[in-house]
């Protein structure tokens, strides 16, 4: 398949996956509206163009909380990397730090955070659930930072899990769900050689070390659903600001005031972010809560956005609304499971042309050009 837009992907990668993987990463929650408003909310805001600038000196690079990106995007912390591509987060951190950007790993993902910071020179960041075992929490921050964790990423909009029905009908979970998964991977014979016989061991690698047992794919909805805690509020939080001495982003907020909590309890950074529609079904998409936040928080942490970026136009037009960088998650694991290492830098450069492309035509130099004087109108 020639791959020549970012969207291209997405095709690439279900033709190769198991129905099981490919509809948990591509889907969400309930009837999937908010999934879809995410991707239409941001294709309804109309770039301003402008012309006969000087654009001899367009330069993507940003600095964000003291670290510089060569371009304004972070590949977000995706449960399960590892079973997109064999060993997918050292793929996927690897082609973060060749293209300048920084990876996030999840709490939940399949390579151990030991195993992926010694093959990577630029500093990995984090992603943390609040989970009830406290110990556990304990237990991963003090190896990330023993590993050189810089940034936790906290994520806060999961106190429960969502109703994701793909994943009943795909074979993710439910009933007799090992068995379709067998029965998929079998049909896929390029995904079962690279990840299936070559990428193992499929456990979830962090929460493995900690209870110094496998913990497997059968496990992991069951495992997150016991540890999920609906008990959560801002105190719960005060003792990881106190041992965490590094950059804090709070990940999942789509209100004003939530916003404003983080800038009192003293956040580094949040995210806002629906969690990619995969949650509370219903709810406002990312482009529709960002300006609002924007106008009440920016200046006074880092604003970071995620949920519905498919392109280089995307993030001109998070940046325009009032974000500082934004988060990619789907669009960068459509590209892993199609090619790995090198589909993910692919897709990279494909952003950054399509960002220049934006900017070059809307009169941006400067990342800290884009601003609401970008955007023409919102349909």
């Amino acid at each position: 398949m020639i791959i020549s837009a970012t969207t291209d992907f997405r095709a690439a990668a279900k033709a190769k996956l198991p129905p099981f993987l490919f509809h948990y990463i591509d889907g969400g929650s309930y009837t999937e509206s908010t999934l879809r408003r995410n991707e239409s909310d941001l294709q309804d805001i109309a770039l301003k163009q402008k012309v006969l600038n000087d654009m001899s000196h367009l330069s993507l690079e940003h600095d964000v909380l003291g670290e510089q990106l060569a371009m304004p995007i972070v590949l977000s912390p995706v449960g399960l990397t590892g079973m997109y591509a064999r060993r997918g987060e050292v793929q996927a951190a690897k082609a973060a730090q060749n293209k300048g950007i920084p990876f996030t790993m999840s709490t939940v993902s399949v390579c151990p955070i030991e195993e992926v910071t010694p093959q990577i020179q630029r500093p990995m960041w984090f992603q943390l659930y609040v989970l009830k075992d406290r110990e556990f929490m304990k237990n991963v921050l003090e190896r990330a930072k023993l590993a050189g964790v810089t940034t936790l990423v906290f994520t806060v909009d999961m106190p429960t899990p969502g109703a994701r029905y793909r994943d009943m009908h795909s074979g993710m979970s439910g009933p007799r769900s090992e068995v379709h998964r067998i029965l998929q991977a079998m049909l896929h014979p390029s995904w079962a050689l690279d990840v299936g016989l070559l990428g193992k061991p499929h456990d979830l690698g962090n929460i493995s070390a900690y209870r110094n047992k496998a913990t497997k794919l059968g496990d992991y909805i069951g495992w997150l659903g016991d540890n999920f805690d609906t008990s959560i509020s801002w105190k719960d939080l005060e003792w990881i600001r106190e041992y965490w001495t590094g950059p804090l982003i709070i990940k999942g907020i789509l209100d004003v005031d939530d916003a404003k909590d983080a800038v009192r309890f003293g956040a580094d950074g949040i995210v806002v972010s629906n969690h990619g529609g995969r949650q509370l079904d219903g709810v406002i998409s990312s482009a529709q809560a960002l300006p609002s936040i924007a106008d009440a928080v920016k200046g006074d942490l880092k604003i970071f956005v995620d949920s519905g970026i498919r392109n280089g136009l995307d993030v001109v037009r998070m940046l325009a609304l009032g974000a500082d960088c934004t988060m990619l998650g789907r669009s960068y694991i459509y590209a892993l499971a199609a090619q790995g290492q090198q589909g993910v830098e692919h897709l990279l450069d494909l952003y950054e042309k399509e960002m220049r492309v934006a900017m070059t035509l809307t009169g941006a130099n400067s990342i800290s050009e884009i601003g609401h004087h970008s955007i023409a109108r919102i349909r």
